[in-house]
C-alpha cells in the first residue's frame, strides 16, 4: 500500500500539480495508468479493493483536486455514450454463426469508435473482461467521497443534448422500438397465439415510456419519483413484456423453433433486462439518490462494454433452447429404444439380430467396394453410399443399429431425472427413477449388442462362402491382414477410431432432433398433408399418409443418412489431412472379423482370435460411453441442470445395481414399486 501510495504520489507531482496534464499528447494514458494503480494482478473472492491512497492524495492537496477534477472533466465531456447502453451485449439482428465469428474478431481486434465517443474511452481503459469484477468490489463509500471531491454533477443536471441525460433517454428510445418491431414480427407473433386477441404489451410501454420521458424532461430535476404510480406501471409492462417472450419460449415445445427467431427472441430478453436494470436511474427523491444513479449507471456503462463481446455467454444462451428442443425430439424417438419388459427385450433382440442382418451385407459390400481404385473423393462418396442406403433401409425396416440407442436415450434419462429433482425428498430418492431407467437402457444395449454381433458375423461368412462356392472367388482374401489388425488394439488405434464413431452417433441424434424440431416450426407436415396439387393428383389419403411417413420417418432417415456419409467419409478426409482417422462400429467390427476369418483361410493364431475379441468388447464400450456421455452433456446443458449431479447420480446407480446386478442384464419378472425401489436406495 505504502509502494502504491508513493507511485500515486510521483504521478500527480509529474501531470497535476499544475496545468502539466493539458501538455500530454495522449491525455487519456494518464486515465489508463490510474486505474492500472488500481487493477489487481489476481481478483480473489475475499479480497476488497480500496482507492483510499487515490482519495487521500486528492484530499491533502487542493492542486492536485482541481487540476485532476478539470482533467476528467475535460476528457468526459459530452461524450456520446447511447450506443452502450442499446447495443453492447445486445445481439444483432444477423446470422447466429455469423455473429458468432464477429465478436470471437472483435475480442482480439476490438473496434474502435470514435475519439468523441465514451465507448472509445473504456476501449482503452478498461480493456479487461474482468474489470467490472474488481470495481464491484471497491466500496460504494469511496466512490461517494470521489464523485464530491472531483465535482460531478447528476446526470440529470442537464436535458441539453449530448447531455448524459439526453443520451440515456435516446438510449430507451432506440431500444423500445427495436423491442416493438422484433416482438411483431410474424414468426414470433407465430409463436404466441394467445395474444392474438390482445393488445400487445410492448406497444403500451412504448407509449407509457414515452410520456414518462416527457415529465422527465419538463420537469425541473428532470427526474421522476420513484414511488410515481405511472413509474411504477411501467415495470408493470415491462413484466408483461417478459412474460410474453417466456411464453414463445414455452410455446416451442408445442411450435418448435429456428435459430432465428430463437435468436430475435434472445435479443428482446435482453433488451427487456437491460431496460429494467436502467429505468431505476430516472428516479430519485433527492440529491443522493441522484448522485447513487449517476455513480451506478457509470459502471454499469464500464460492465456492459466489457462483457459486449462475451462469446461464451452468447454462444451458450443462444444455443440452450435449440438444444433443448433438439433433445426433446430425440427424448421422444429415444423411448422406443428403451426395453421394460421381457417382451420388450426380445423384440429388442430381434430387430437388433435384423440389424446384424443388414450390417453383415454391408461388410461384405464394403470391402468389394474397396477394390475399386478410386480417388479420395471416389472412395469416400461409394463408402458414404453404402453406409448410408444401409442405414437408411435397417430403419426404415425397424431393424436396430447397436449404439444408435445412446443419443436417442439420453435425453428420456435426463427427463426422468429433471422430473426426479422437482420432488420432495432425498438425493437418493430423487435420482432412483433415473438409475432404474438407466438399468433399462444398459440392457437394451447388451441385448442389441448381442442381436448385431451374432448376426452379423455368420451373414458375412455366409455371403462370403456363397460366393466363394459358386464363382470360386474369395472375396476378402487380399484383405483380411488388414482388417484382423484393424480390430487389435495393439496394433492399431481401433479403440480411438471407435471414439470417432461414438461422436458421429452422437451427431446423429443430434441432427434427428434438429429436423424434427426444425419441420414442426415450419410445419411441414400440415403443407405436405394439405397440398393442393398432392391431393388434387394422388387423392387426399396420399397426401395424408406422406405427411404421417414424412413426420414419423424423415428426421429418422436424414439422421441415418448423415450417420452413413460420417463413417464412409472419414478415412478419406485423413487421407487428405495426413492423420490416421477412421471409424470403428461393434457391429462392423463383428462382421470384418468373419471376413478376417474366412480370408485367412481359418489359419487366425490364437492371440489374434484373443486380440479381435478384446477389440470389438473395447470398440462397442467406446461406441456407447462417447455417444452416451455426449448426448448426457447436451442433455445436462439444455435443462440447466448442474454438473455436480453427475456424483448423486453414479451413487444412485451402483446403489441400484449392487442390489439388484441382474436387471442391468435381463428383464425383471414384474416391474418393481416405487417403495421396492426407494427401499432399495
Amino acid at each position: 500500500m505504502t509502494d502504491k501510495k508513493q507511485d500515486l504520489q510521483e504521478y500527480f507531482n509529474t501531470y497535476f500539480k499544475d496545468d502539466s496534464w493539458e501538455n500530454v499528447s495522449s491525455q487519456l494514458d494518464l486515465l489508463v495508468k490510474l486505474v492500472d494503480f488500481f487493477r489487481p494482478k489476481k481478483i480473489k473472492e475475499d479480497q476488497a479493493v480500496s482507492i483510499v491512497p487515490f482519495i487521500e492524495i486528492l484530499e491533502s492537496n487542493n492542486s492536485y483536486r482541481a487540476n485532476f477534477a478539470a482533467y476528467i472533466n475535460a476528457l468526459l465531456k459530452e461524450k456520446v455514450f447511447h450506443a452502450i447502453i442499446s447495443d453492447a451485449g445486445i445481439p444483432e439482428e444477423s446470422d447466429f454463426l455469423y455473429e458468432i465469428k464477429e465478436k470471437l474478431f472483435d475480442r482480439f481486434l476490438p473496434k474502435q469508435p470514435e475519439e468523441s465517443n465514451l465507448e472509445y474511452i473504456l476501449n482503452q481503459v478498461f480493456y479487461k473482461s474482468t474489470d467490472p469484477e474488481w470495481i464491484e468490489k471497491i466500496d460504494p463509500g469511496e466512490f461517494r467521497i470521489l464523485f464530491t471531491l472531483l465535482e460531478f454533477k447528476p446526470f440529470h443536471t442537464s436535458k441539453e443534448v449530448a447531455s448524459p441525460l439526453s443520451e440515456l433517454l435516446f438510449a430507451f428510445e432506440v431500444m423500445t422500438l427495436r423491442i416493438c418491431g422484433n416482438a411483431l414480427e410474424a414468426k414470433v407473433m407465430k409463436m404466441v397465439p394467445e395474444y392474438n386477441n390482445l393488445e400487445s404489451p410492448f406497444v403500451a410501454f412504448q407509449n407509457d415510456l414515452s410520456l414518462i420521458e416527457k415529465r422527465i424532461l419538463n420537469d425541473d430535476k428532470h427526474c421522476i419519483d420513484p414511488d410515481d404510480e405511472d413509474f411504477k406501471h411501467l415495470f408493470v409492462l415491462l413484466q408483461q413484456c417478459k412474460d410474453y417472450v417466456n411464453q414463445a419460449f414455452k410455446n416451442s415445445k408445442k411450435f418448435g423453433i429456428s435459430l432465428r427467431v430463437n435468436q430475435i427472441l434472445m435479443r428482446i430478453k435482453r433488451q427487456l433486462i437491460r431496460l429494467e436494470v436502467t429505468l431505476p436511474f430516472l428516479a430519485g427523491n433527492d440529491e443522493n439518490d441522484l448522485r447513487e444513479n449517476t455513480i451506478n449507471l457509470g459502471k454499469r456503462l464500464i460492465k456492459h462494454n466489457c462483457y459486449k463481446n462475451n462469446i461464451r455467454k452468447f454462444f451458450d444462451e443462444g444455443t440452450r433452447l435449440l438444444s433443448y428442443e433438439i433433445t426433446e425430439q430425440t427424448a421422444k424417438t429415444g423411448e422406443h429404444y428403451i426395453t421394460e419388459n421381457k417382451k420388450g427385450y426380445f423384440n429388442m433382440l430381434r430387430t437388433s439380430i435384423g440389424g446384424g442382418l443388414i450390417v453383415g451385407l454391408m461388410c461384405v459390400s464394403k470391402v468389394l467396394l474397396s477394390k475399386l481404385e478410386l480417388s479420395s473423393f471416389g472412395e469416400a462418396f461409394v463408402f458414404s453410399m453404402n453406409y448410408s442406403i444401409g442405414f437408411v433401409i435397417l430403419y426404415l425396416l425397424g431393424f436396430t443399429l447397436a449404439t444408435k440407442q445412446p443419443a436417442m436415450t439420453a435425453s428420456t434419462l435426463i427427463s426422468a431425472l429433471e422430473k426426479g429433482l422437482k420432488k420432495e425428498g432425498s438425493k437418493r430418492t430423487k435420482h432412483k427413477v433415473f438409475a432404474k431407467l438407466f438399468s433399462e437402457v444398459f440392457r437394451s444395449q447388451i441385448v442389441a449388442f448381442i442381436g448385431n454381433v451374432i448376426m452379423a458375423f455368420p451373414v458375412a461368412m455366409l455371403v462370403v462362402y456363397l460366393v466363394d462356392l459358386n464363382i470360386d472367388y474369395n472375396i476378402p482374401e487380399a484383405k483380411w491382414e488388414k482388417l484382423i489388425k484393424n480390430l487389435n488394439p495393439s496394433k492399431s488405434l481401433a479403440i480411438f477410431h471407435a471414439g470417432i464413431a461414438g461422436i458421429f452417433l452422437f451427431l446423429s441424434g443430434v441432427i434427428a432432433g434438429g429436423i424434427a424440431n426444425r419441420n414442426k416450426f415450419n410445419n411441414i407436415y400440415a403443407r405436405i398433408g394439405k397440398h393442393p396439387f398432392l391431393k388434387k393428383r394422388f387423392g387426399k389419403k396420399f397426401a395424408l399418409k406422406l405427411a404421417q411417413f414424412i413426420e414419423k420417418k424423415w428426421a429418422g432417415i436424414m439422421s441415418n443418412f448423415w450417420f452413413g456419409v460420417f463413417m464412409g467419409s472419414t478415412a478419406s478426409i485423413g487421407v487428405f489431412l495426413g492423420l490416421n482417422l477412421d471409424i470403428r462400429h461393434i457391429a462392423f467390427s463383428s462382421g470384418n472379423f468373419a471376413l478376417g476369418m474366412y480370408g485367412s483361410g481359418f489359419t487366425l493364431s490364437t492371440e489374434m482370435m484373443i486380440w479381435s475379441f478384446i477389440g470389438i468388447f473395447g470398440i462397442g464400450f467406446m461406441n456407447f460411453w462417447v455417444s452416451f456421455g455426449l448426448s448426457m452433456l447436451l442433455a445436462f446443458r439444455s435443462r440447466r441442470i448442474p454438473l455436480f449431479e453427475f456424483k448423486a447420480i453414479i451413487i444412485s446407480v451402483g446403489t441400484y445395481f449392487f442390489n439388484s446386478p441382474s436387471v442391468f442384464f435381463w428383464p425383471p419378472r414384474k416391474e418393481q414399486s416405487e417403495e421396492d425401489i426407494k427401499t432399495e436406495n
